[in-house]
């Protein structure tokens, strides 16, 4: 069954897979949010994309507001441009950490998490959940989606 544009449009999902959608874009973001990385050189030489690509991609996460783009100088250095998480792109860690603990339970390297997400002062591990309204732990297969108001075309 294929998707008009207009049902495209309003699913949640698939106007998020318009930016983060590609493999490349994600991998920025997970350099920037759980490295801190923010300069062009830092995520080539990490992620060893190619500079077209790249390019494109910190193009689109500024353009989809993600990213911003600030300048910085080094000492005796030319101006250049750093990209800098905004708050849109500071609320993705949890769908980084989500995917990263679907991709350690049903795709397993071998060699074990390659993060774990841990609360900063404690260092406790910590892990995502479905909580209800008044904070309790509910299990997946209780959850269900409902269609919200921009689920439906109205006449």
């Amino acid at each position: 069954m294929r998707q008009n544009a207009e049902t495209a449009e309003r699913c949640s999902i698939a106007r998020s897979l318009e930016v983060l959608g590609q493999k490349w874009s994600v991998l920025v973001l997970r350099e920037a949010i759980l490295r801190g990385r923010t300069r062009f050189a830092e995520f080539r030489a990490e992620l060893g994309v190619a500079p077209d690509v790249l390019t494109d991609r910190l193009a689109r996460l500024v353009e989809a507001g993600i990213l911003e783009r600030r300048p910085y100088r080094e000492a005796g250095e030319r101006e250049r441009v750093e990209y800098v998480l905004t708050e849109a792109g500071w609320a993705l860690k949890p769908v980084l950490a989500a995917i990263s603990a679907w991709g350690d339970e049903y795709r397993p390297s071998g060699f074990g998490p390659a993060a774990i997400y841990t609360e900063r002062e404690t260092g406790a591990p910590v892990r995502l959940a479905f909580l209800d309204g008044e904070g309790g732990e509910l299990d997946p297969e209780d959850v269900v989606a409902v269609p919200g108001p921009g689920a439906t075309v109205t006449a």
